[in-house]
């Protein structure tokens, strides 16, 4: 969304492979991220590189787990429902990923109104 201003990583705490639904629903808006791989989280920390800003996305209930990053001097929490957690039929799983992805969106287009220089 503005990749001029910012560039942004992403991890998990245990990498898996990526949900087909949130492919699916991410090709809906015409991202591809069917080659994405799913990378862990504290190997972004072990690299030891300086993030201006770490967003983490976890529901509350695993907030407390999220790593510190060296050298962070800004630290926001988003709390977003895991898709990979969701039940239900597969166009149900489908309707509850647009509206966290459509959720995400909104988050990060404000962010990026905050913060452009």
């Amino acid at each position: 969304l503005a990749p001029e201003a910012f560039e942004a990583e992403s991890a998990g705490f245990e990498p898996r492979p990526i949900n087909p639904v949130v492919v699916k629903v991410m090709a809906e808006i015409g991202i591809d991220i069917s080659s994405n791989k799913s990378k862990a989280v504290f190997d972004l920390v072990k690299k030891g590189e300086f993030y201006a800003y770490v967003i983490t996305v976890c529901d509350e209930s695993s907030a407390e787990r999220c790593p510190i990053f060296p050298g962070v001097t800004h630290r926001l929490h988003w709390s977003f429902e895991d898709p990979g957690a969701f039940t239900g039929s597969e166009e149900e799983k489908l309707a509850q990923t647009r509206i966290i992805r459509d959720q995400i969106r909104q988050k990060v287009e404000e962010f990026i109104k905050e913060h452009r220089s």
